[in-house]
């Protein structure tokens, strides 16, 4: 399996209340099925390849929350530079058996990201497909704080949006020509239509098919709607809750391949940003 260039989104997963449950839902909502669990750690699939994972949270004050994890071919280097950049270490780099290395940091603002350094897992083996990762984005309330952090960090390269809809940049990873055809993820804005409790995070989305049967189904199990579906030129889009609290959303790509996202397997799907209730 190739490694992922630096900075490059590499894997997801759910840090959840009760695994089992959580298998169900996400079995469910996308067709996952999932490996005998080991240790703390819970593995999908997607059509037999690895998609993300499930762990059970160690402590019941840690929030129900999907998490995305960049990857980097040195994570202790890596760690320092999020130090030296203002942000928080908050585990430092460890082993992972024969896997790799994670590490999991926070940005000066509190939006928690992980960090791995692959062994012999690289990270995911599809994605951009339905019932697998295909983008994420950081929602911050200091834009100039958080651009600087990541761009020092990562070393991605910054595109604002154009039309004025909204405060958003792409980013895309160093050494690419930068702009939508090259984004590895984004970076939002907190406003004032967001509750005034929410802090700063990333925003992990899934490809699926029918993005308002997904809705529909997350509703069914005991999920919520935090966005309804609606259409962005990348596609149709909502943001859902599980069953257990952790927000995720959905992109279901149009059907017309001349739209500006292709569907191709990588990291070339790219959101505009989206409502979030409390």
């Amino acid at each position: 399996m190739a490694a992922f260039p630096e900075g490059t989104p590499c894997w997801v997963d759910a840090a959840l209340p009760d695994v089992e449950a959580g298998k169900r839902f996400y079995g469910e909502l996308f067709g996952w099925t999932f490996a005998p669990g080991e240790g703390a750690q819970t593995d999908a699939f997607s059509d037999g390849k690895l998609v993300a994972a499930l762990t059970p949270k160690g402590d019941g004050r840690m929030p129900t929350v999907w998490g995305v994890y960049f990857a980097t071919p040195d994570a202790y280097l890596l760690s320092g530079r999020v130090s030296d950049a203002g942000g928080q270490v908050i585990v430092p780099p460890q082993q992972m058996g024969t896997t790799g290395i994670v590490a999991v940091a926070a940005d000066p603002s509190g939006a928690v990201f992980g960090l791995w350094q692959a062994a012999e897992r690289a990270g995911f083996e599809e994605q951009g497909k339905p019932g697998s990762y295909c983008w994420t984005e950081v929602y911050t309330r200091d834009k100039e704080r958080a651009d600087a952090f990541y761009e020092t960090v990562f070393g991605f390269l910054g595109t604002d949006l154009e039309d004025g809809s909204a405060d958003f940049r792409l980013w895309s990873p160093r050494g690419a020509e930068p702009g939508p055809d090259t984004a590895i993820g984004g970076r939002s804005v907190i406003t004032g239509a967001f509750p005034a409790e929410m802090p700063d995070h990333f925003l992990v989305y899934f490809c699926v098919e029918d993005c308002d049967a997904a809705a529909a189904t997350v509703t069914a199990l005991g999920g919520r709607v935090q966005a309804p579906p609606f259409d962005i030129p990348y596609g149709r889009i909502a943001v859902l809750t599980d069953n257990q609290g952790a927000t995720f959303a959905v992109l279901a790509e149009p059907a017309d391949e001349n739209t500006p996202h292709d569907g191709a397997e990588g990291t070339d799907a790219t959101p505009a940003p989206v409502p979030e209730s409390g």
